[in-house]
């Protein structure tokens, strides 16, 4: 399943690190990705494919959330066709 991955925050070293790295241990495929920083705060957005036999979405959800407060930034992830969806309204 297609899905969206965002990050925010202040800019600090590793935040692109860690979330690779988590995305690689849950077999996470990063299908497009940009990322900027804007007057001192990283932004990436993250086009990712993840595997539906392996983790549940929502254990994957809150595991990306966890993992931000780690990082110091905010990390979401959406389902493409609930992201897709909400931005036709």
């Amino acid at each position: 399943m297609k899905a969206i991955l965002t990050t925010v925050g202040e800019d600090q070293v590793g935040i692109i690190a860690g979330v690779s790295q988590y995305l690689a241990e849950n077999k996470v495929n990063i299908l497009d990705l940009s990322q900027t920083i804007m007057d001192g705060y990283f932004t990436m957005m993250m086009m990712v494919d993840v595997p539906e036999n392996e983790k549940e979405f929502g254990v994957l959800a809150q595991e990306l959330s966890d993992l931000g407060q780690k990082l110091g930034v905010e990390i979401r992830i959406r389902n493409e066709e609930i992201y897709r969806a909400m931005h036709h309204l």
